[in-house]
């Protein structure tokens, strides 16, 4: 074997690819339904770094193409979950406060457990902090403040493995609870609603009080009518038929309100209204809302559902459209070849990374990320590259667009960015990890180390489990995703990515509360470091 890790380390890129295949091998083993996945590499990594190492050889990924795969997977990350994450914000408040919070209830107690109880230095105790919350900007902080940079990186190196396992049981323990999830997104029905009212009701109002979500898509007049495409402006009248399109409670209380469900579907009757799924291959509508394509004005059509990735969303007014989103459109019969081609309906481009808005975001990323922030100890710190280029991606996520400049990707070229990135992360700082921890196993401190380590990935994770989940009620799939990204650990969010088929609330988690994780990971580190 020795002559096979010579060869890997004069070969980086030779070593990269083949951890990243036996990484994925390994990662599709489940055992009793469960597999790691992507967050197996991180492990592989590790494990072919130490092995190398006892022979005298050491394994090692630039850091360079590390820094680079983490800022390519938090921007793509953002880019993902912006549509949604402003939407949510206020509403992330309480848990990103009660994050920090947290944060700092688990830097008192690596301070009194490592320092005073079990005497370690306090650059010790900094960087293992750093390790069990698998931070490496905060080991950066911990090694300055402290000014033994060296200490540090021991206490991180063997706090790091277990600062992973560790929050994966979290994250598993939340994902066993998701069946029970309330937030999960309500399946978009269509139904036939025959009218048994009087008062004439305007659709206008209709959609008023049970929100955008609700779209009336088909409308006849009493038995024998043309079926037409409904206005805002049109009442509805006993015995005519309306299909109404929406999430499924919603739809239900609108039937009830109007009358009943009809056994007869005007979606059967092509004659005068078609449906078709178009896909939005043109980048010049990328970044649109619904209203903004006009579809009404210009083809007498209306946007019913958009579907992006696995996921039916109403086609509301405001809702932002995207390169490669399939949006279902119901148009005179006439119409739909001039509709297909407004759209463009092709899967060329479906890939495309827009360049464009991907440099200009990740520089203006990287920039934001080497800031330097003033402390109250007087020193500086930055957020790092993958803070930064997530908070661009966000925004440029949830704009979509700047004029003529489309900030978005499509989805598909999302999910591809995400999982490489990802993967490139994870096998240079799995074999950074392998290679310190066994130099760090030589010295008589190691299990103070690992002790302290434990304590605080197991405090740190139980108190994010029990207040998110108990205090602010948070489902089972958008906790796993918290966990990840309060652990700042890409590898975390590939293993419930893994476990949920790539649900969205996952990314939306991860996103909340990632930046503010790290910057306040950091702030406790430099202060544990430069007390």
């Amino acid at each position: 074997m020795a002559d096979v890790f010579h060869a890997l380390h004069e070969n980086g890129v030779l070593l990269l690819f083949v951890i990243l295949g036996i990484g994925m091998i390994v990662g599709q083993i489940k055992i009793k339904g469960i597999a790691l996945g992507a967050a197996a590499v991180l492990f592989v990594a590790i494990g072919a770094s130490a092995w190398a190492n006892s022979y005298g050889v050491t394994l090692s990924i630039d850091h360079l193409i590390g820094r680079l795969g983490l800022a390519v997977f938090t921007f793509a990350i953002g880019i993902a979950s912006g549509p949604n994450f402003v939407a949510g914000f206020k509403k992330s408040m309480g848990p990103v406060l009660s994050l920090l919070v947290i944060l700092g209830v688990v830097g008192t107690l690596s301070y009194v457990v490592g320092h005073k109880l079990l005497g370690m230095p306090l650059a010790l105790v900094a960087g293992t902090f750093a390790g069990a919350t698998t931070n490496t900007p905060a080991l950066n902080a911990a090694g300055v403040a402290s000014g033994a940079e060296n200490v540090a990186t021991v206490g991180y190196s063997i706090s790091y493995i277990f600062g992973v396992i560790g929050m994966l049981f979290f994250a598993g323990a939340a994902l066993s609870y998701r069946r029970t999830d309330t937030d999960t997104p309500t399946p978009v029905a269509n139904r036939t609603i025959r009218i048994e009212r009087d008062d004439a009701p305007k659709i206008g109002d209709i959609i008023e009080k049970y929100g955008e979500k609700v779209r009336f898509s088909r409308l006849r007049r009493g038995e024998t009518g043309p079926v037409v495409r409904p206005s805002t402006d049109d009442c509805l009248n006993r015995d005519d038929l309306v299909t109404v399109v929406g999430p499924s409670d919603l739809v239900n209380r609108v039937v009830e309100s109007l009358g009943h469900g009809s056994s007869h579907s005007l979606i059967e009757d092509r004659s005068e209204l078609d449906f078709r799924r178009i896909t939005i291959s043109d980048p010049k509508l990328a970044g649109l809302t619904v209203a903004e394509l006009e579809l009404p004005r210009r083809f007498s059509a209306t946007i019913s559902r958009v579907r992006r990735g696995d996921v039916d969303m109403v086609g509301e007014p405001n809702l932002v459209v995207q390169q490669g989103d399939r949006v279902r459109v119901v148009a005179p019969t006439s119409k739909m070849k001039e509709v297909t081609k407004f759209f463009g309906d092709s899967t060329r481009g479906l890939s495309d990374i827009n360049p464009i808005a991907f440099g200009i975001g990740m520089a203006i990323g990287l920039l934001i990320g080497e800031l330097p922030i003033l402390t109250p100890t007087g020193e500086t710190f930055s957020i790092g590259a993958a803070a930064g280029t997530l908070i661009v991606g966000l925004l440029f996520g949830y704009i979509g667009r700047i004029g003529p400049f489309v900030t978005a990707m499509p989805y598909i070229a999302c999910q591809v960015l995400t999982e490489f990135g990802l993967l490139i992360f994870l096998a240079q700082a799995g074999t950074k990890a392998g290679s310190q921890i066994a130099h760090a196993f030589t010295g008589g401190d190691w299990w103070r180390i690992l002790l302290l380590g434990i304590i605080i990935t197991t405090a740190y994770g139980g108190l994010i489990y029990l207040v998110m989940r108990f205090g602010w009620r948070s489902g089972g799939t958008r906790l796993s995703g918290i966990l990840g990204g309060a652990q700042t650990q890409p590898a975390i969010l590939a293993f419930a990515n893994s476990r949920t088929a790539i649900d969205a609330r996952v990314a939306l988690g991860y996103a909340m509360v990632y930046p503010m994780a790290m910057i306040g990971k950091i702030l406790v580190a430099q202060i544990l470091g430069g007390l």
